[in-house]
């Protein structure tokens, strides 16, 4: 009976406005519920013809395959915990690289916050989550996004229900009366405090090459592996360019080490005003605006803070150890 009324609540969104962006939360309690939520959602998608992915941690992405049984082979299944490590990375390259490689109504489920996820990685997964209305709109595709509600914090449940329009609980479905998603943009756009003990250096046009040794030489010393060395000197490359381009000729270059990541930030008085920047997939024949694109695609976390006289981009690379326990 509770599956049914799931059912119905979902489908019932859907409905009330075909073809219209969805993007409701589920908060799960358990195993039973989170099938109850999802397994449906999935059936009347494919039932109805449309495509389907679900991206969700690695546990729970077993347990939804093997309750859709050979309904399985037909959904595309990703696991979030590493393809959404990033949560930067989620819109363009998990929720967007599917949705746009299909055509008519798509339906994803989308899991960005689990427990263990570290409190740098919350703040821009919430950032994306918010984001996700604005890339979505106007497009024929329902993203559902499985909360759990009974390991999560209350303030988890309740910046979810700022970035949802619509939540799914053990009652079905209801608006959310604290949707409110540039809110929650503004709200986690956080100051990023350096350690004082930080590598730093100012940086103009003459001085990219310098910047990008710097970090790769602080990045070997502190054991990162040199594909990702070469990573990280890739994003610093990119970052560096676009101050030198669009941040007033320069920037502070900071890079440092904690337990378990490489951090490297660039500093700049730019105006960065389009929170979609490097979330947005760019067409093949556009020339230009890949490079935040790319950091988002070659580094573990990517965190942002905005202000009036300019804009901070911070990113993090795992170190191997905590790589490996990860």
């Amino acid at each position: 009976m509770r599956r049914t009324k799931r059912t119905q609540a979902v489908t019932t969104i859907r409905e009330t406005d075909p073809g219209a962006f969805s993007h409701p939360a589920l908060f799960y309690r358990d195993e039973t519920s989170l099938l109850a939520g999802t397994v449906p959602f999935v059936r009347d998608g494919l039932a109805a013809g449309e495509s389907v992915a679900v991206a969700v941690p690695e546990a729970n992405l077993g347990v939804i395959e093997r309750a859709l049984g050979s309904a399985a082979s037909q959904v595309l299944l990703v696991d979030m915990s590493e393809a959404g490590r990033n949560p930067g990375r989620i819109i363009p390259g998990v929720l967007r690289a599917f949705a746009d490689g299909h055509d008519g109504p798509v339906r994803i489920i989308g899991e960005p916050v689990w427990p263990g996820r570290t409190d740098e990685e919350y703040a821009a997964c919430v950032q994306h989550e918010a984001l996700i209305n604005a890339a979505f709109a106007g497009t024929s595709t329902t993203i559902l996004c499985p909360y759990d509600a009974a390991r999560l914090a209350a303030t988890t449940l309740a910046d979810a229900e700022a970035t949802h329009p619509v939540v799914i609980g053990s009652d079905g479905a209801r608006t959310s009366e604290r949707f409110d998603p540039d809110a929650m943009l503004s709200r986690h756009n956080e100051p990023l405090e350096a350690p004082p003990d930080a590598v730093s250096m100012g940086f103009e046009v003459g001085d990219l090459a310098k910047a990008r040794q710097v970090a790769a030489d602080f990045a070997a010393e502190a054991g990162l592996a040199t594909d990702r060395v070469q990573d990280l000197t890739l994003a610093v490359g990119e970052l560096t360019g676009n101050s030198v381009q669009h941040g007033g000729g320069g920037g502070l270059l900071r890079v440092w080490a904690d337990r378990t990541h490489v951090v490297c930030e660039v500093e700049d008085a730019g105006c960065f005003t389009d929170p979609l920047a490097g979330r947005r997939p760019v067409p093949l024949h556009q020339v230009g605006g890949r490079g935040l694109l790319l950091v988002n695609h070659v580094v573990d976390l990517v965190r942002t803070h905005r202000t009036a006289d300019g804009h901070v981009f911070r990113v993090y690379l795992r170190l191997p150890e905590a790589a490996a326990h990860s």
